[in-house]
């Protein structure tokens, strides 16, 4: 058997799965409270990002209130502070660190000062040329306040507006100075913008308030988002777009900015975003379930109940019961009441068994065969766990499945994950990993299965963590920091 892998970065019990993006959200809606409205648009978009919300609102002089904080959005904000927060413009932000470490200088949105007035920028993504751009700011590197390229963005467009540009040419030339995934909103003193990357690596959406007439806009990463609220679903944010939303008007203002192939991070589909949320005509639930349909059909296993790891697991849990015939069951039940976490357990507790999210059903699994359905396996440990708590309940055999491809690379795009040698598929072989985790068989989706029940042009998608083909140009020493176990002729695969 191979060694055991490499520890993980010290964040106890860190999960087998790629961590979360981020969330922007925006309301332009003259007459209502957009900072309650953003903060229950937060809440929708909470599952992407659990470090730190924040909330920025222009009032009737155009100035600009900030409150942000770590923690999740309902512990950041009650009702007395969101009174405080009048105005008809509103930009919100749920954050997980990608660049920048978590603590409160870092937290979103970012709010600078322009010959123009105020702005606020909230940013989902991550820039692969933040040094480069950091060190172009350099003349202003004395005020910046945190360390996160969000607010590079921040001060790239304010070098723009000061340099005499209005606000649709200012944003347009600091997006220009952006290389890696942006989908940015940015309110301002003549309404707001909304924009994504040339590739549309992270997602982004719009829609309206109460009749289109009254030109009430809404902007969030996910249609979730708008769901949350009663907004009705208008259109995506295309990539290379940006579109300005006036006061009042029916009818925004699109333009491209730049024209790339479109690459929307596959994970987005598989995991991240919620799985009511809508991607191209329909819910990631039915997607989710036809990905469990196909796990199914590639790798077929007797056994006697399917179950899916709550929630994420659940959908292809389904679909692979129902093309197989085994009968899906509920052998997990999350602890539903409970957000993230800061407090961690002990090493005691953990050795002792403790259980905060998920607790298995002896009932339903004593003396069963198990398929157990996951939608990822990044390093490998909870999963071992999850193993060993389900043949402590009694299952007899334990069939994990996958759906989706194993994760071999690092991304550079806005997800938290480790370098490539603490990632287990870049390590090890399929037998070696099932050995680890202590399966009776692994199999994993195949990439051709997950992008066929996409329904959708396959070459729209980032797949880079599982092929190594990176769609956006990046310095070796940024390649070199995640890209631990490739050979010197990785430039070759990175486009």
């Amino acid at each position: 058997m191979h060694p055991d892998p490499a520890p993980s970065p010290p964040v106890p019990d860190r999960p087998d799965k790629p961590e979360e993006a981020c969330g922007v959200y925006g309301v332009l809606a003259a007459g209502q409270q957009v900072a309650n409205l953003t903060y229950f648009g937060l809440y929708a978009l909470q599952h992407r990002g659990q470090e730190s919300a924040g909330i920025a609102v222009f009032d009737a002089h155009q100035q600009v209130r900030l409150h942000k904080d770590m923690g999740l959005v309902s512990q950041v904000f009650d009702q007395q502070v969101l009174e405080r927060m009048p105005g008809d413009l509103a930009i919100g932000h749920n954050r997980y660190s990608t660049t920048g470490s978590s603590k409160v200088c870092n937290a979103q949105p970012v709010v600078l000062n322009t010959r123009l007035g105020p702005f606020a920028l909230a940013h989902n993504g991550n820039l692969v040329n933040a040094a480069q751009l950091r060190e172009e700011l350099r003349a202003i590197a004395s005020e910046l306040t945190s360390t996160t390229d969000s607010e590079l963005i921040a001060f790239a467009l304010q070098q723009a507006v000061n340099d005499g540009l209005s606000w649709d040419q200012a944003i347009r030339r600091a997006a220009a100075r952006c290389r890696g995934a942006f989908s940015l909103v940015i309110g301002t003193p003549e309404g707001l913008f909304a924009l994504r990357d040339g590739h549309g690596i992270r997602p982004l959406v719009f829609g309206h308030l109460g009749e289109p007439h009254q030109g009430h806009w809404v902007v969030s990463s996910e249609t979730c988002g708008l769901d949350i609220i009663g907004a009705a679903y208008n259109d995506d944010v295309q990539p290379g777009e940006i579109i300005h939303f006036l006061q009042g008007d029916p009818s925004p203002q699109r333009s491209r900015w730049c024209e790339e192939p479109a690459k929307l991070c596959v994970f987005e589909m598989i995991y991240f975003a919620r799985p009511d949320s809508r991607f191209f005509g329909e819910s990631l639930y039915s997607y989710r379930v036809r990905i469990g349909e196909v796990l199914a059909r590639e790798t077929p296993i007797d056994a006697d109940i399917v179950i899916g790891v709550p929630d994420s697991g659940i959908p292809a849990a389904i679909g692979y019961s129902q093309v197989s015939g085994i009968p899906f069951a509920d052998g997990l039940i999350k602890n539903r009441y409970v957000g993230r976490t800061f407090i961690q357990p002990t090493q005691a507790m953990r050795e002792a068994g403790i259980r905060v999210k998920l607790n298995p059903l002896p009932d339903v699994l004593a003396g069963k065969r198990v398929v157990v359905i996951d939608d990822s396996i990044v390093r490998g440990t909870t999963s071992r766990k999850l193993v060993a708590a389900l043949r402590d309940a009694g299952a007899t055999e334990v069939h994990m499945r996958i759906s989706s491809p194993a994760v071999t690379h690092p991304c550079f795009y806005g997800i938290d994950t480790d370098t490539q040698d603490h990632l287990i598929a870049a390590r090890l072989t399929l037998e070696e990993i099932t050995s680890h985790l202590g399966v009776d068989s692994l199999a994993y989706l195949s990439k051709e299965g997950m992008v066929e029940a996409a329904q959708a042009e396959s070459s729209h998608f980032c797949t880079a963590c599982f092929d190594g083909q990176y769609p956006i140009e990046m310095d070796e020493s940024v390649r070199s920091s995640k890209l631990m176990l490739e050979p010197a002729g990785i430039a070759a695969t990175v486009h």
